[in-house]
This record gives structure tokens, C-alpha cells and sequence, in this order.
């Protein structure tokens, strides 16, 4: 295998998939598909026992990022610290919404989602919907903060779930 220079991810980095967070280059290599020779970034994704080949060529067009640096993991945990913005559109839409501000990858779109989607103890019940996106908001973001903190997952949902609790 030839080593493109141009290469942003080397193998052992973790690295954020916009789709499916925090995941790990375990490989790079070269397949032939349809007669061209193809690099691929071999990433896996320990949470949903999945691995990707990402074609290295793509991986920036695909939203694919190093792990936040410090100072995006401090502004991240501020946003969780601010008031609740809930709009007052029609929950299928604001769902919507939620969604793809997890699905972008942002790890500040993912912690406004967290903060908003935020129960405290003495407020009420949410709905089976919004619990599951508020969940896997929370554990997107937590699985970053363990990757960069370099702490155990559950460690980091104990520290989100402070912060949110301090707000």
C-alpha cells in the first residue's frame, strides 16, 4: 500500500462520523472495486458493533472530523449551561430538527439538543420520542467527551448529566 500524503486520519485516531459519532480508524487499505483501486479508512464503531470503510477521498466531503479540541469541548459544555430554546412548532417538526442537528456531527448543535430535551426532576414526564432522541443526543455527546477526556463513557454521562444538573 502506498501512503497518500494527503491523508488527514492515521490509523488508531479516533475520529467523528456525522452518522454515527465516535468510531476508531482501526485500518487503511486498498481495494479494487469495479477495476480502480480504491483507499479506504476502516473505522469501527464500538457502541453499535458496526465497522465503515470510508473511502479516504470522500471522508471530508462526508462531514467525517478529528475529535473536538478543548476548546470546543468547554464551548460544548457552556451550551449545556444556557437556557432551554424550544420552539413552539409541532412536535414531529422540532424532532426534525433534532435529528439532523445530531446527525450533523456538531458537537455543539449535539449538546443544544441535550440541554433542550433536558429534564430536571421536578419537571414532567417527557414522551417516549422525545426520551429516545434526548438519550441518544446525551450518549453521542458523552461518548466524545469520554474519547477526548479520555475517561470512561459512563464517567462522561455523569459529567453531562452534572453540568446539566449545576445549569
Amino acid at each position: 500500500m502506498t501512503k497518500n500524503k494527503q491523508l488527514d486520519f492515521q490509523k488508531g485516531d479516533y475520529i467523528v462520523y456525522p452518522k454515527h459519532g465516535v468510531g476508531r480508524i482501526m485500518d487503511i487499505e486498498v481495494q479494487e472495486i469495479s477495476g480502480m483501486q480504491l483507499e479506504l479508512y476502516v473505522i469501527r464503531f464500538e457502541q453499535e458493533r458496526m465497522t465503515l470503510r470510508v473511502p479516504t477521498a470522500k471522508a471530508k466531503n462526508l462531514g467525517m472530523r478529528k475529535l473536538a479540541n478543548q476548546e470546543t469541548m468547554k464551548a460544548a459544555l457552556q451550551t449545556l449551561k444556557g437556557r432551554a430554546r424550544i420552539k413552539r412548532t409541532m412536535w414531529s417538526r422540532r424532532a426534525q430538527e433534532y435529528e439532523a442537528k445530531i446527525n450533523s456531527g456538531d458537537l455543539i448543535s449535539i449538546a443544544e439538543v441535550v440541554r433542550d430535551l433536558h429534564r430536571a426532576e421536578d419537571q414532567p414526564e417527557q414522551s417516549y420520542s422525545e426520551r429516545q432522541i434526548y438519550e441518544s443526543a446525551l450518549a453521542r455527546l458523552a461518548r466524545e467527551v469520554a474519547a477526548v477526556e479520555k475517561i470512561e463513557e459512563q464517567a462522561a454521562v455523569k459529567r453531562v448529566e452534572e453540568v446539566l444538573r449545576a445549569a
